[in-house]
C-alpha cells in the first residue's frame, strides 16, 4: 500500500487511501500532526509519505482521531509505536480507542445495509486484523483547542458518528476536518451525511452545526474528496436529513 500527499493549502497534505484518507498538517519546528490513520496496515505508508514531505519518523508529533472507528485508529498504535506521537481523541471515544469498551454498534438505515455488509465483507476477505488499542493521551472536548499548532484549531464535538467524534476547525486557515459526520463525492462538488451513525439525529445536528460554521473555504473529509473552495456553498446545500434513506 502506497500514497502520494496531496497538497491542499500551506502545510496541509491529503494522504488519500481507498478506506479512510489520513491528512498531515505541518507543525512549528519542524515537526507534523496527523488527523486519523487509516485501517490497520496503513503505518508504512503514512511514515512513506511524510519522508517525502521530509519529515522522519520522530517528527510525527501528534495524531488527532476524530473518532473510534476501524478506518480511523487502525494504525494508531503501529503509528505510536514507530514515532513516540501522544494521541488525541474524543473524550467520549477515548475508552474504545484504549480497548476498555466495545465499539457501539451503528443503527443502519435500510439505504445503509447493502454498503456497510460489502464494506465489512471486504474486510473480511482482505483478512484486515482487528486495530491494536492505544493510549490516549489527551481527550478532547468541546471548546478545547490544539497545542502546538501554528494557529488555533479548535474542537467541537460533533457525536451522531460515535458518541465521541470530534471536528477540528482552523478559522485562519478556512479548514475543516469533520470526521465522518461529511462526506463528499469523488469531485468534492456534493457534501453528504456520513453513514452507519450511532445516533442518526444526533449526526445530522452536528452537520447543520458544522455546515452554519463561518471561515470554511476547504474540508477535509475522510471519505470522498476534499471540497475546496465555496466549501460552505456546498454544505449549505446539502440535505443530510434525507441522506442514507
Amino acid at each position: 500500500m502506497t500514497t502520494t500527499p496531496v497538497a491542499l493549502a500551506p502545510g496541509v497534505w491529503q494522504l488519500p487511501f481507498p478506506v479512510g484518507h489520513v491528512y498531515l498538517v505541518a507543525l512549528p519546528g519542524d515537526g507534523y500532526a496527523a488527523v486519523d490513520t487509516g485501517i490497520p496496515g496503513s503505518a508504512p505508508a503514512v511514515l512513506a509519505a511524510l519522508a517525502q514531505l521530509g519529515g522522519r519518523p520522530h517528527d510525527l508529533r501528534q495524531i488527532v482521531l476524530t473518532h473510534s472507528h476501524i478506518d480511523h485508529i487502525g494504525s494508531a498504535a503501529d503509528l505510536v509505536d514507530a514515532t513516540g506521537a501522544r494521541v488525541l481523541a474524543g473524550a467520549l471515544d477515548a475508552p474504545a480507542v484504549r480497548g476498555t469498551t466495545p465499539e457501539p454498534p451503528p443503527v443502519l438505515t435500510a439505504a445503509e445495509r447493502p454498503l456497510y455488509d460489502g464494506i465489512m465483507a471486504g474486510f473480511a476477505a482482505s483478512e484486515l486484523a482487528l486495530p491494536r488499542p492505544v493510549e490516549v493521551d489527551t481527550e478532547l472536548h468541546d471548546g478545547d483547542t490544539l497545542p502546538g499548532w501554528a494557529e488555533p484549531v479548535h474542537v467541537l464535538h460533533v457525536p451522531g458518528h460515535t458518541p465521541g467524534a470530534v471536528a477540528l476547525h482552523l478559522p485562519e486557515s478556512g479548514l475543516l476536518f469533520p470526521g465522518d459526520i461529511i462526506g463528499a463525492d469523488p469531485d468534492g462538488r456534493r457534501a453528504v451525511l456520513g453513514p452507519f451513525n450511532t445516533d442518526r439525529a444526533a449526526a445530522v445536528a452536528s452537520f447543520r452545526r458544522l455546515a452554519a460554521l463561518e471561515d470554511v473555504d476547504t474540508v477535509c473529509v475522510p471519505h470522498g474528496g476534499p471540497i475546496r473552495g465555496g466549501a460552505r456553498a456546498v454544505l449549505a446545500a446539502a440535505t443530510p436529513e434525507e441522506d442514507w434513506v
